[in-house]
């Protein structure tokens, strides 16, 4: 069952038959794709802090093995904007070697999650936590790309968002209407080209257009090269990065928000692919890919890849349907950096500001953020948290922090649906439940005898309310019938809060008697020593049975003062 989770969609591809025709298909998706990937790639790469050429590399390296590995049959990967933050930060603090080896933990995390089958578990993680982050993510890249795009000059780039933007209010006056021009022209052909042809992409338009006028016009702005030096246009041999094992610990969060932003992304590319296809992917096994080219993809001076979701949706739009396309995409990438890469140092700084300013856009998905104010306080109190701390202080604590609230957010509403009922208090005020075949209202109830119900999951987040409904007993009864058929998974804190209350009313001579206890919960109750305790007479699994043992009871108690009686 495990293996299959983790069957890659390129071995049913192949199982099922592959014929020229879909190689065609392929093949002109793959080819686009590629194209495309370029100069996201190479932006990605400098606004994460690094070499252009290692968004290149990455695009490759990460992307064939992805699609080689995936569980979707169009995933296309390669490094995406939702990175470019924490990479920012992780190779200003510990250099492009602590962001191999934290992507190198990454990966490592994200096969034990592929091993451990959690894909379907992180596909849930809460819509308000993703929209937050994903929002804050579009806002601090668009931050980071307006001194390109206005051409601004500074020599100090404040760290966080607010002395940023203060900044570069204060350096306006240093904006080169050059570099504006070109910005504006190529939001505007990446945004309009498409009415024109979808088969020659708009960034690729984009890149042409204003690197053509910036060079053959001499126009003073700031080009790739200027900046970075010439482009390596090679593909160098794996080596491990320099690992300084005092610096481990403080990797291992880092690593965790890649790991949590490569899974949340590629599952979600995975799940959209879907849609448009009437596919089912394998979630298991696109963990497992993408915890292969993420530990691949550094040793070859990479950075970290995830399934995207805008070049899955090119892919699939001009006919890929298998990973065939997504690896002719990965070795189209190869092929142009090794021949015409060098050529990327052309390129203009406020020709990439502009595409990453239409990419933040496009992932921003406001209209989403706003629709989320129409959800529960608690939701939009969750999503402005997460938002709030991915803009203004650190997307790996906002991550953090937004899954945490969401937990407490999720224990607070199981808490609400699991209650526990004073049946017989019910009954006295006639407000038994009529429709119930088994509703105690239907039985009869000996005098000195209380029923209470748990309905719902019984963990450590109900316990407490449990206790405290039992605790408001006033007058202690002969016995107490505990209906548990609603019961579907009791945790060790709800084991030990049945215990305390059993303890607790044994010593006010009080039995306890458990109904409609189902197999997994007594399979719990006898591997604990609870069954024993309160003996195996004493769980039943069924109303009729419970009420059966609660007369046997009252009739030994009867009995035993029968004879007190007489000897007195």
């Amino acid at each position: 069952m495990v293996f299959s989770s983790l069957r890659p969609a390129l071995l049913d591809v192949f199982s099922q038959g592959y014929n020229f025709r879909s190689l065609h298909k392929d093949l002109f998706a793959g080819i686009i794709v590629g194209v495309v990937a370029l100069p996201l790639s190479v932006a990605f790469a400098i606004a994460s802090g690094v070499k252009p050429e290692q968004g290149l590399i990455t695009a490759f390296v990460a992307g064939l093995l992805i699609s080689v590995f995936s569980g979707s049959r169009v995933q296309i990967g390669g490094p995406t904007g939702a990175f470019i933050i924490i990479l920012y930060s992780i190779v200003q603090k510990y250099g492009y070697d602590g962001l191999a080896v934290a992507t190198l933990m990454a990966g490592v995390m994200l096969i034990v999650l592929a091993i451990a089958q959690l894909g379907d578990i992180i596909k849930f993680i809460p819509w308000p936590v993703t929209i937050g982050f994903t929002s804050g993510i579009a806002v601090v890249i668009f931050t980071t790309q307006i001194p390109h795009a206005l051409g601004l000059t500074l020599t100090h780039t404040p760290e966080h968002f607010l002395p940023k933007w203060i900044c570069f209010v204060q350096h306006l006056n240093t904006a080169n209407l050059y570099a504006v021009g070109l910005t504006i022209m190529t939001i505007a052909l990446v945004v309009y080209w498409p009415k024109v042809t979808h088969k020659i992409p708009g960034t690729l338009v984009a890149i042409v257009v204003t690197a053509l006028l910036a060079n053959l016009f001499k126009l003073p702005v700031e080009t790739i090269g200027s900046r970075f030096g010439e482009i390596q246009c090679t593909l160098s041999a794996p080596r491990l990065p320099q690992i300084e094992w005092a610096a481990l610990p403080s990797l291992f969060s880092p690593a965790f928000a890649i790991a949590m932003l490569a899974g949340i992304e590629s599952l979600l590319s995975a799940v959209v692919a879907d849609g448009m296809t009437g596919t089912r992917h394998r979630s298991n096994a696109e963990l497992l890919a993408q915890g292969i080219a993420n530990i691949a993809s550094p040793l070859f001076g990479g950075i970290p890849a995830t399934g995207a979701i805008a070049r899955t949706a090119t892919n699939i739009k001009n006919g890929g349907h298998s990973p065939i396309a997504g690896i002719i995409h990965a070795v189209t990438v190869l092929v142009i950096f090794l021949f015409l890469g060098q050529q990327a140092a052309r390129i203009p700084m406020a020709t990439l500001a502009g595409i990453l300013m239409v990419v933040a856009y496009n992932m921003s998905e406001y209209h989403l953020f706003v629709k989320m104010f129409r959800a529960p306080r608690s939701d939009v109190l969750v999503m402005l948290t997460t938002f709030g701390l991915t803009v203004l202080v650190d997307l790996t604590v906002a991550i953090e922090v937004g899954v945490v609230l969401a937990v407490f957010l999720f224990m607070k509403r199981m808490i609400a649906v699991t209650e526990t009922t004073a049946i017989t208090q019910m009954l006295s005020t006639g407000n038994g439940d009529k429709d119930d075949p088994d509703a105690t209202s239907k039985k009869s109830i000996p005098p000195g005898v209380e029923v209470f119900e748990i309905n719902g999951p019984f963990f450590f987040g109900a316990a407490e309310k449990f206790k405290s409904t039992l605790h408001a007993i006033k007058d202690k009864p002969k016995v107490l019938i505990l209906r548990m058929r609603h019961v579907p998974m009791m945790d060790a804190t709800g084991l030990k809060a049945l215990e305390e209350i059993i303890d607790r009313h044994f010593r006010h001579n009080t039995q306890i008697v458990l109904s409609g206890v189902q197999p997994q919960i007594l399979k719990k109750l006898q591997a604990t020593g609870l069954a024993a305790k309160l003996g195996e007479e004493n769980i039943t699994s069924h109303i009729d049975l419970a009420l059966a043992r609660t007369r046997e009871i009252l009739e030994k108690s009867e009995d035993r003062g029968q004879r007190t009686e007489v000897r007195s």
